[in-house]
């Protein structure tokens, strides 16, 4: 767990990049990368909003061989090897597992459930890494197997800080790490909030941002 706790970048909003023992590099969501990234094996992309699909910033980081896997309104914008999935589809790509999971609004007409946006579930090395795109605090969460979950915290277009307390109860992951501020809409303070909520009860890690 730790080994790969300590291989789980956050790029800044709700982009990641998870590096396998193998190697193999994993990005979600990037958004206004900076300095020379890295290339990509896999690229995973949850929704069509500008800040989750990127093309530009997917351009910096496409190779040859590597894997994008998307939406289908996502897969439009997009050039290569893309591979479109719903919810409820898995992918498996050189020993690491894609599961596509719900992520949707209750409330809000930012992301409807009918539009059957994504979360993903990664499996890297054995760990189970819950990114939940977009979304607000929803039922299925608590159906979910996960060692570590990436959960929005912002409020606005996704649930808030105090919504992802809950999100975070109900998934009993053995880390959270917030995303989804410091961009568009959210603070350091939303993470800071979240982490304090869940102090003594759940394990955070605020993450600095990689540039």
């Amino acid at each position: 767990m730790e080994d790969v706790l300590s291989r789980i970048e956050w790029l800044g909003h709700d982009g990641f990049r998870i590096t396998a023992a193998s190697g193999q590099v994993i990005y979600i969501d990037p958004f206004k990368l900076t300095g020379s990234p890295v290339s990509a094996d896999i690229i995973l992309i949850t929704h069509e909003h500008f800040d989750h699909c990127s093309p530009e910033d997917v351009d910096l980081i496409q190779v040859e061989g590597g894997v994008i896997i998307t939406e289908a309104k996502s897969a439009k914008k997009l050039k290569g090897q893309v591979d479109v999935v719903a919810p409820g589809d898995s992918r498996e790509i050189e020993g690491t597992k894609i599961e596509a999971v719900v992520s949707y609004n209750i409330g809000k007409k930012f992301h409807p459930q009918g539009k059957r946006w994504l979360g993903f579930i990664i499996t890297v090395d054995g760990v189970r890494i819950y990114h939940a795109g977009d979304t607000d605090y929803i039922p299925e969460m608590k159906n979910m197997d996960v060692d570590i979950a990436l959960l929005p915290v912002s409020g606005t277009y996704v649930m808030t800080a105090d919504e992802a307390v809950q999100a975070a109860l109900d998934l009993e992951p053995e880390v959270v790490i917030p995303m989804h501020y410091g961009d568009i809409v959210g603070e350091l303070a939303d993470a800071e909030k979240f982490a304090q909520n869940l102090a003594g009860r759940l394990r955070v890690e605020v993450l600095p941002k990689t540039s």
